[in-house]
């Protein structure tokens, strides 16, 4: 077995002083495993996430969604690793960032092993063609929302044995763990609503990026699919 499967497997397993013991590694393997993982993972669910679009639209989102996940794993890692150090948990800069990476790393395996799924239910939801494309927008929009926020938070989770092995107390891991998770959600919803579209809107052209990225933001978006949907 090579380095990288063992990377992976004991990301998968969860064993917290397996983590532990490869957030100290020497060297840069983790980095590059954890980073091809991300890149990998996040374009194959990216690609189920922009084809009720169109094809075009599946492969800029195949490119984009690694992006997003690359850009908040860094920005959460400059955040949390100066976080880590505030709270006196003991853990250096670079196992803060090698902690976020694993995380982001099986997050992004997770939304892979989703793919699947997305695909089926791509195959029964109504097409762009329709006069209920909108529903089928909104449909496809708040399914994603909830399993990229369903993996984020079993990813981040995942790594709540890490914390409690190399910090040592239970209460402080926790704290930290809900700061990693704020983050996410606060840094990496903006990340998506300025790198938008990934779904693709029925009313508007295919575009890599749109014209306005600062108008408007995630949660109002979020919001109008839910008020649409539900025909509130």
């Amino acid at each position: 077995m090579n380095s990288t499967q063992r990377v992976i497997q004991s990301l998968l397993r969860g064993n917290g002083q397996e983590l532990a013991a490869l957030s100290r590694q020497s060297g840069a393997r983790v980095e590059w495993v954890c980073g091809g993982v991300i890149v990998t993972g996040g374009a194959i669910y990216g690609f189920t996430l922009g084809l009720w679009r169109d094809e075009t639209q599946s492969l800029f989102t195949a490119i984009k969604f690694p992006l997003l996940m690359l850009l908040t794993c860094g920005g959460n890692a400059l955040l949390n690793g100066c976080l880590a150090q505030v709270m006196d948990t003991g853990l250096g800069f670079r196992q803060s960032t090698r902690a976020i990476l694993m995380s982001f790393a099986l997050t992004c395996l997770i939304l892979a092993s989703f793919a699947p799924i997305m695909l089926f239910l791509l195959a029964n939801t109504p097409p762009l063609t329709e006069t209920a494309s909108r529903t089928g927008h909104s449909l496809t929009l708040l399914t994603h929302v909830a399993l990229i926020a369903g993996a984020g938070i079993t990813g981040t989770l995942h790594l709540l044995r890490l914390l409690r092995a190399e910090i040592g107390s239970p209460q402080l891991a926790n704290t930290v763990l809900i700061s990693w998770l704020t983050a996410n959600l606060l840094l990496g919803s903006q990340i998506s609503w300025i790198l938008r579209p990934f779904i693709g809107s029925p009313r508007l052209p295919v575009q890599f990026f749109r014209e306005d990225p600062l108008r408007g933001n995630f949660f109002e978006a979020v919001a109008n699919a839910v008020a649409h949907f539900f025909q509130f």
